[in-house]
């Protein structure tokens, strides 16, 4: 799979076109923290690692500008904790809750 992983600011949201497919990392910007809200992929990524890779873009980033990560998305939440060493020199708040409904 060589679809790039675009980074749509204005939509705030990280995504990867296939045909008529969009598979998408939402996220927000709040000061110097970059919270990760929802990741839907849809079936045609499915086992291609394109839910990894919307991370990692987020953890670059967070590298780039120096943001926090506070995953509130579970797939999110889950991939960092199962990939730790792709965190490296990003700051990851676990403890963070997201707000209530």
């Amino acid at each position: 799979m060589n679809e790039s992983v675009i980074d749509e600011t204005a939509q705030e949201r990280f995504a990867v076109y296939m045909g008529d497919a969009t598979a998408k990392l939402e996220y927000e910007l709040d000061g110097d923290r970059l919270l990760l809200l929802h990741t839907e992929v849809p079936d045609a990524f499915r086992g291609q690692g394109v839910g990894g890779r919307l991370v990692e873009e987020a953890l670059a980033k967070a590298r780039a500008d120096n943001l926090t990560i506070v995953p509130w998305c579970p797939y999110a939440r889950r991939w960092l904790k199962e990939h730790p060493e792709q965190i490296g020199d990003v700051t990851v708040d676990f403890k963070t809750p997201p707000p209530e409904a």
